[in-house]
């Protein structure tokens, strides 16, 4: 694992319309010359996962989706800021960047679409995943239920531990949920479980929980593979993670 610069997971291996994905690590991070809001040239390989685009834009925390519903051209730039990127277009590959904040990866194999979601505490407890779904619903006809979710590393509940300004925002946001995504640890300290709540979150927008999966790696505990806020202090730098649709 420790030799792997990106994980791929097996969610996407069937279906109608191919994809390409990928979770990053650190040492893949490494790798890319990613310019944030403009569309890079990632050209293709047999070895690497990407089409002809690779775009990943400024995120801000928020619930808004940027839609690329046109072919993408070098003299694209995209300056504002969002945290999830939604297409139908192939050889685009849109991307999110994570340091502890949850990526998440969708693809509707019927309506040929794909979203990559950059899904921290607060974007998540706003509804991010909802709302992503949302669009892809409205915007391209995709069903719920058909969708395939992932994911990706992040903070996990071993690790992630939050006081109470996160809980109470948690608790009146998602009340529902709250007593499943916090975990007690001793000493009374409270762990959030950010994981669940995005699986529980994709479930209650219709996605089906056999095609909702994770990759159970924590980016605090992993600091061989992972950049991670919590445990650096500071931003020392974030993994990509991207799908896209193949021609």
């Amino acid at each position: 694992m420790e030799n792997a610069p990106i994980i791929t997971v097996p969610a996407f291996a069937s279906g109608r319309s191919p994809v390409r994905h990928f979770f990053g690590t650190r040492q893949h991070s490494a790798s890319l010359n990613l310019e944030i809001g403009v569309p890079s040239s990632a050209g293709r390989s047999d070895r690497e996962p990407y089409p002809s685009w690779l775009l990943a834009v400024k995120q801000v925390h928020g619930t808004d989706a940027l839609i690329v519903d046109r072919a993408l051209t070098p003299s694209d730039r995209f300056v504002d800021g969002w945290d999830a990127l939604v297409t139908d277009q192939p050889d685009v590959m849109v991307a999110v960047r994570t340091a502890d904040c949850v990526p998440v990866l969708m693809h509707d194999s019927k309506r040929h679409v794909v979203a990559a979601v950059h899904a921290g505490w607060r974007g998540a407890v706003a509804g991010i995943i909802n709302k992503t779904i949302a669009v892809m619903k409205t915007r391209f006809g995709s069903d719920p239920n058909h969708l395939r979710v992932s994911i990706g590393p992040s903070a996990g509940a071993c690790c992630y531990e939050v006081d109470e300004p996160v809980l109470d925002t948690l608790h009146q946001a998602c009340p529902d949920v709250g007593d499943l995504v916090v975990r007690k640890q001793r000493g009374g300290k409270r762990h959030l479980d950010l994981k669940a709540l995005v699986r529980e979150q994709a479930r209650t927008a219709g996605a089906r929980p056999d095609s909702i999966t994770s990759v159970n790696l924590c980016t605090i505990c992993h600091g061989d593979l992972f950049f991670s806020y919590r445990r650096e202090g500071r931003v020392m730098g974030t993994m990509v993670s991207a799908i896209g649709l193949s021609t």
